[in-house]
């Protein structure tokens, strides 16, 4: 039986050389990452609509300045308000909660360190969300955070940093940021920008064909003069500085432009609803980017209002409200938005103060409590 398997011939394939036939479908999209550094290199660094929804925001928050209440009576002096007003030697409060405000949007995570002082912090500092590392305790709960820089570590006290986060639903100790949510949108829009320069380098026009009929019939050129076609093309015609040149072509070769085709047509409507979703996601209404096509609010006005009230100031109450929580020494005092201090609310807050003027069945201090003014003092 062994000599029988010796002798038997090695097995071979039937066809060693046959027909290969490849099948294959349309592709998967390729999307970007989503990590923080992909994220912000692709959606704000070389995107003009995120980019301006995150300065947009950031800017706008950072303008609103904070008020300090105990009680329902407005403090005027207090330490937070001084380590507020100037957190830090290098940054003033504008230039701080904009740096603050905008590591929230672009990574759902904000972290501001304070400095301890013996009974208060002296100074404030925003640490980048990338470089920052929870780290949880057998609880769930945070008992420390871990700051990276390059081979360098640091670790943090619980205490030490107000970590605000942007709700998340899958995740405990992580936000989830209006950019990421806006990702698959911001590189459809990133990539129809991409298809409008390569047609611009091509002379903001279709592609043709160059259809050559030989004498005999054959139709086809030679490999010499096949390259010297296309090095004339390239160089002569393909281009924004050659646009409108005229084409001498030989005999036998004849051009037959391409029209645009109706998918060519809507890459400009899909980059404007691109543009669209990207605000969407950011809560900016389109009419403040200056996008094209968005007639939802009446006037300019309407939606810079809308803007702040749907956005910007349920940005900043968080913040306040995060802030009051960590800050030590606030005892009773709680830190919130001055809404009389935002320009874009001054109609809405002259009307509200001439109904509280008007109301004759409320007495002075009761009025200036409404308005967040301490009582006015007597004697």
């Amino acid at each position: 039986m062994l000599d029988w398997f010796r002798r038997a011939a090695p097995e071979a394939k039937a066809s060693a050389a046959g027909p290969v036939v490849a099948f294959h479908g349309a592709g998967r999209a390729a999307w970007s990452g989503r990590d923080l550094g992909s994220l912000t290199r692709v959606g704000f660094t070389s995107n003009p609509v995120g980019f301006r929804c995150v300065k947009l925001i950031a800017e706008a928050a950072a303008a609103v300045p904070f008020a300090l209440e105990e009680d329902g009576a407005r403090m005027e002096v207090h330490p937070v308000l001084d380590l507020m007003a100037r957190p830090n030697g290098g940054q003033g409060a504008g230039e701080l909660m904009e740096a603050f405000y905008g590591q929230i949007l672009l990574s759902g995570n904000g972290y501001l360190e304070a400095v301890a002082g013996e009974a208060a912090p002296l100074e404030l500092h925003v640490l980048r969300s990338d470089r920052m590392r929870v780290l949880p305790g057998p609880d769930g709960w945070p008992v420390g955070y871990e700051y990276a820089v390059g081979a360098k570590k640091h670790r943090f006290a619980a205490e030490a940093v107000c970590h605000v986060r942007a709700w998340h639903p899958t995740d405990d100790h992580y936000g989830l940021s209006p950019m990421q949510a806006a990702a698959q949108a911001v590189d459809v829009h990133n990539a129809a920008s991409k298809w409008s320069k390569a047609l611009l380098d091509n002379a903001a026009r279709p592609s043709g064909a160059i259809v050559y009929t030989s004498v005999d019939g054959a139709g086809v050129l030679g490999a010499e003069q096949y390259e010297r076609v296309k090095s004339e093309l390239e160089g002569q015609h393909q281009g924004a500085a050659n646009a409108g040149r005229p084409m001498l072509l030989e005999g036998g070769l004849d051009w037959k432009p391409m029209g645009f085709s109706p998918s060519d047509m809507e890459f400009q409507k899909t980059k404007e609803a691109a543009a669209r979703e990207i605000a969407l996601a950011f809560g900016v209404p389109p009419m403040l980017l200056g996008l094209p096509g968005d007639a939802t609010y009446a006037n300019y006005a309407e939606a810079n209002r809308a803007f702040y009230r749907l956005t910007v100031l349920p940005l900043v109450g968080k913040v306040a409200g995060a802030l009051t929580q960590w800050m030590p020494g606030m005892g009773r005092a709680r830190l919130r938005a001055d809404f009389d201090q935002v320009p874009a609310l001054a109609l809405e807050r002259e009307a509200q103060w001439r109904r509280i003027a008007d109301a004759d069945f409320l007495t002075e201090d009761e009025k200036r409590a409404m308005l967040g003014l301490a009582p006015r003092s007597t004697g």
